[in-house]
């Protein structure tokens, strides 16, 4: 099973148990039927944005400076900037 087909199978279990909990077709106390249940989507999205934050900042935070990748990618543009004016295509 490829990765897409199981986090399609996934999103479709998540979003059945949930429908199961909004219909009442799965019985809760009618406190958490009409208080928690509604809101479960906006939570879920909120705890998820919550989550990418978390690994983007974690990335930012453990970024390692690679001064060997910056004098490679100087030295490619000026390849670069060569072959074209090689062709005759001014990049100044």
């Amino acid at each position: 099973m490829t990765r897409a087909q199981q986090s399609i199978s996934l999103g479709l279990l998540v979003l059945s148990l949930y429908l199961a909990c909004y219909l009442q077709l799965i019985p809760f106390g009618s406190k958490v039927q009409d208080e928690i249940i509604p809101v479960l989507p906006l939570w879920a999205i909120v705890s998820f944005g919550a989550y990418l934050l978390f690994k983007l900042g974690l990335g930012v935070f453990t970024f390692n400076d690679v001064p060997d990748a910056h004098k490679e990618l100087l030295k490619d543009i000026d390849m670069a900037r060569e072959e074209l004016k090689a062709k005759g295509i001014d990049v100044d």
